[in-house]
């Protein structure tokens, strides 16, 4: 009886983990705007890794070879500045970075836009934001 018992409970254990693993697998996303494309996969990292926060893997691209205009991904987690990872004009980026804020264990919001560098003299425009948040 007690042998059935723990093998009971350990089964339980084990399929409530691949429910967590489940919860916190790989997610595709494609954020696009005029001349610029973000495709790549998200994934919200564990409080008990270091640094806890949201995973991104794609490619930042450059989808108007001919307008003259480099691109960048600008991304804010929860009350920071806006930041930028910046692309190259007519090629494509990879980008694998952890959005996270170094202040507390885990990281709750992080928000992201993909945008084009339109020259000091003309407003850069960007795609709608996008806000990414922990449940």
């Amino acid at each position: 009886m007690r042998k059935l018992a723990t093998a009971v409970v350990a089964a339980g254990l084990f399929f409530g983990g691949m429910g967590v693993a489940v919860a916190d697998s790989e997610h595709t996303f494609v954020m696009t705007d005029p001349g610029v494309a973000f495709v790549g996969t998200y994934q919200w990292q564990p409080a008990s890794k270091v640094p806890s926060g949201l995973h991104m893997k794609g490619e930042l691209r450059d989808t108007s070879h001919g307008d003259g205009h480099n691109v960048y991904l600008r991304t804010r987690v929860e009350g920071y500045p806006w930041g930028r990872i910046k692309g190259v004009q007519r090629k494509n980026v990879k980008v694998d970075e952890v959005f996270f804020d170094g202040a507390v264990l885990k990281t709750k919001e992080v928000r992201l836009q993909v945008c084009r560098d339109r020259g000091s003299l003309r407003p850069d425009n960007c795609s709608p934001e996008r806000l990414f948040s922990r449940r």
